[in-house]
């Protein structure tokens, strides 16, 4: 096709419509009702956290105070922990098969564990800082602060790609820890009380979830860092939990749609 003729084409296209884009997807904003509400250790900085076969894992973080535990949703009982040397500070955790992988915040290092005993299986490196960590059963997908999200592959820990979080086509800063809900990653955001529902695909933000109200301001305390942060999903039973750093209680909650406004 000659230049002339391509650009008789491309205006041809734009006088009758046909070429215009698809309208932007609605983005749905939820509150939520909370179904229960559970005790939380006020020791945890809440890292990461996830739910698998009955059991609630958490990862801790702060230099001193990192650990993996094992805890009993219904009491907030500890059943095992381990700590991490005093020099790593630890971040989001996921499931991999018959491991716990788990970040750390700048240390440039992650670390394996068998998921039964908490003993050490191996260490992995990447650059940047690591954040939050979830699996869709075939990938990890993790965050590290920015609008991108990492995919690893889970058999090395080698970084497969990167994929850009978008809302109305701008970027989605400080995404934070990560939970696979359903064919979509959920997304706390740094100091901010809401968490993003992501299409991992397109990177498009589908929805927005309003956690304000979850605890007081006297049960969250007067540390800024106390934020929302930490989410797990029990697939067996469709529960949602919820919880932040150093909270006294995790939750259970379940999203309402908020009417459309348009």
């Amino acid at each position: 096709m000659t230049p002339y003729r391509a650009v008789l084409l491309a205006a041809a296209i734009a006088m009758c419509g046909c070429g215009s884009a698809p309208p932007p997807a609605v983005i749905v904003d939820y509150t939520y009702e909370v179904v229960h509400a559970y005790p939380h250790d006020r020791d945890a900085f809440t890292q990461g956290l996830f739910y698998q076969d009955g059991v609630l894992y958490e990862g801790t973080g702060l230099y001193e105070h990192s650990s993996i535990r094992r805890v009993k949703l219904e009491t907030g009982e500890v059943l095992a922990k381990r700590d991490l040397p005093g020099q790593f500070f630890g971040e989001g955790i996921a499931p991999w098969q018959d491991r716990i992988v788990q970040l750390t915040y700048q240390n440039e290092k992650g670390f394996l564990y068998d998921l039964n005993t908490f003993e050490p299986r191996g260490d992995f490196s990447y650059p940047g800082e690591g954040w939050g960590l979830t699996c869709d059963g075939k990938r990890l997908i993790m965050s590290d602060g920015s609008s991108r999200l990492r995919i690893l592959d889970p058999q090395n820990m080698q970084e497969l790609s990167r994929v850009l979080i978008t809302d109305d086509g701008g970027p989605v800063p400080s995404l934070n820890e990560l939970e696979w809900v359903k064919g979509e990653v959920f997304a706390n955001i740094w100091k901010v009380d809401r968490i993003a529902r992501i299409n991992l695909e397109t990177g498009k933000v589908t929805g927005w979830i309003d956690m304000r109200g979850l605890i007081t301001n006297e049960e969250r305390g007067s540390d800024p860092d106390n934020v929302l942060n930490g989410i797990a999903y029990d697939a067996q039973k469709d529960r949602l939990f919820v919880t932040g750093k150093h909270w006294p209680k995790l939750f259970e909650i379940r999203l309402i749609a908020r009417p459309s406004s348009k």
